[in-house]
């Protein structure tokens, strides 16, 4: 187990508020993630894909640093900007 799981583990132990929370905000932040890696596979700057979307290169900033209120809207024409398609699978817990 690398350290950071460990540490992870370990925290959600101790923090219950911790515990709670860690799912969803792990969630959003590997949204952003996957978008920004999109954007770097396809060869694009954030000015570029700002460009493409009508919008500041801090709005696709926030968009992939804080993906925790995005709309699905929003990612979909992202996706377009990049040259991808968004695909949406939910998944069991």
């Amino acid at each position: 187990m690398s350290d950071v799981k460990r540490y992870i583990q370990n925290r959600a132990e101790r923090d219950p508020e911790f515990a709670e929370n860690y799912e969803v905000g792990y969630a959003d932040f590997k949204i952003g993630v996957i978008l920004r890696q999109a954007r770097e596979a396809a060869g694009l700057t954030q000015d570029e894909v700002a460009q493409k979307l009508r919008t500041k290169k801090s709005a696709i900033s926030r968009i992939e640093n804080h993906a925790d209120d995005v709309r699905l809207s929003t990612i979909r024409r992202y996706a377009e900007a990049v040259g991808a398609n968004l695909q949406i699978r939910l998944a069991n817990s």
